[in-house]
């Protein structure tokens, strides 16, 4: 077992590294241009994802589905992984870092509009969608769209389930006199509650719990630069500077190169928003939309509020607290997130605690529907039941377990999810230009082209 973790362990640091770093940054800077940089109408997509569907066909509002997507995608890698990235890559990462995030925008934008583009409504009028659907109709490669879902299982199990349950019991058990395995019943309870009702339910809780942990969060973070403020200026021409001359950072920082800061910051960017990687488009594919572009501009705020605004404003946070203390030295990214959050009184790491797992949580409720779909789509609508209860099953064993291997096997099958989704992306790319220029650029959003 060692031995297997070992390996996984190699393959995910290779699969991470530069040729998928590469492949993705390449999307997202390629869609972003023959889109016509469609972060352009990021603000006009925030205002419409408050608004209710104007359409009957659809399982979940606009605002659920993007919940839904948000919870699956806000993590433990918005907080801890940002820490790691500026703890490996120095600060120049948290350039880098927003940067990906900036340009996976476009990238989000496709995924969404093929996932509403190439849906399917079951007999029960539910919706189904997602790259294996684009895959399945719109490139006739079902053999993609195949192991596609095979990814997303393994994927799903790993990095969506056990991975964050294992996250929350280490927390929970860290600060409380609870044992492990009561944290997996009560764990695997508020799990079961939630996914017995499906997207619905999974939306519905998501859609409240998303806003109230991102707020606090946020406000959390803003109090900390309030308090860093005689830093906050340094810290932002650390940052900026270097990302691109590694002498520029200075006390309290490792001394990374710029090839080490870019690597690091893109890849936490990639593996934190999930543009490019096919999850968030399938509970895309479930909104209640007139037309596909609609709910393509609504769904890539995701990376905006993932990347571009969160991690962001913890890039600040975690940067501009080391220069308040620059005679320590930082090898983790859970001291170094601990460390900031202390500078909240009383309450500063019950709310970091908070926080972790609210996100953690709320990315099992997220992925559980991601999985649940690609296991429909290998094994029909029969498997669903069973699949809810071994999902439950995992949460428990993820909260007991050690899972250093299901880690290192996830990692690579996040990336794997990657490359057929991308060939979606990439080559019906032609289609989402030509729909993007008369809907969006038309200015005819509210225009039905779905039947209901």
């Amino acid at each position: 077992m060692e031995q297997i973790s070992i390996f996984f362990a190699h393959l995910s640091s290779l699969l991470w590294g530069w040729p998928l770093i590469i492949l993705l940054l390449g999307t997202h800077i390629f869609l972003t241009i023959r889109l016509k940089i469609p972060q352009r109408m990021i603000f006009k997509g925030i205002r419409l994802s408050m608004k209710r569907g104007n359409s009957s066909n659809g399982d979940v509002s606009p605002f659920g589905a993007l919940s839904t997507s948000l919870a699956a995608t806000i993590g433990t890698g918005n907080i801890v992984g940002v820490a790691t990235a500026i703890a490996l890559g120095g600060p120049g990462a948290v350039f880098w870092c927003w940067l990906t995030g900036l340009f996976g925008i476009a990238t989000k934008y496709s995924e969404a509009f093929l996932a509403v583009k190439y849906r399917v409504k079951t007999k029960n009028g539910n919706m189904l969608g997602g790259p294996m659907y684009a895959l399945e109709k719109g490139l006739k490669a079902k053999w993609l769209a195949v192991l596609f879902c095979l990814f997303t299982l393994f994927a799903g199990f790993g990095i969506g389930n056990m991975a964050q349950a294992n996250s929350i019991s280490l927390l929970v058990g860290g600060v409380l006199p609870i044992s492990t395995k009561w944290i997996g019943i009560i764990l695997g309870i508020l799990t079961a509650l939630v996914i017995i009702f499906g997207i619905k339910g999974i939306a519905k809780v998501c859609s409240a719990l998303v806003p109230v942990m991102a707020l606090f969060y946020i406000a959390g973070c803003i109090f900390i630069l309030f308090r860093n403020a005689p830093f906050l200026g340094r810290s932002i021409a650390i940052i900026f500077k270097s990302a691109f001359t590694p002498e520029a950072a200075g006390g309290g920082f490792i001394g990374a190169t710029v090839m080490t800061a870019a690597r690091f910051g893109i890849a936490r960017g990639l593996f934190s928003n999930e543009s490019g990687l096919g999850s968030a488009p399938i509970a895309a594919a479930a909104a209640k939309t007139p037309n596909p572009v609609r709910q393509a501009l609504i769904s890539s705020t995701g990376p905006f509020w993932d990347t571009v605004v969160i991690c962001a404003l913890t890039g600040l946070v975690l940067v501009s607290s080391i220069l308040s203390y620059p005679d320590i030295s930082y090898s983790d990214g859970g001291s170094l997130t601990k460390l900031a959050f202390s500078k909240i009184p009383v309450i500063g790491e019950p709310l970091l605690a908070i926080g972790i797992f609210t996100f953690a949580f709320s990315t099992i409720l997220g992925w559980s529907y991601y999985t649940e779909k690609a296991m429909e789509y290998l094994g029909g609508k029969r498997i669903i039941i069973p699949f809810r209860i071994v999902w439950v099953v995992a949460v428990y064993f993820g909260s007991v377990a050690n899972i250093l291997l299901v880690w290192n096997i996830s990692d690579c099958m996040n990336a794997f999810m990657a490359l057929p989704n991308l060939i979606a992306v990439l080559l019906l790319s032609g289609v989402t230009a030509r729909e993007t220029k008369k809907y969006l650029w038309g200015n005819r959003l509210d225009e039905k082209t779905l039947q209901d």
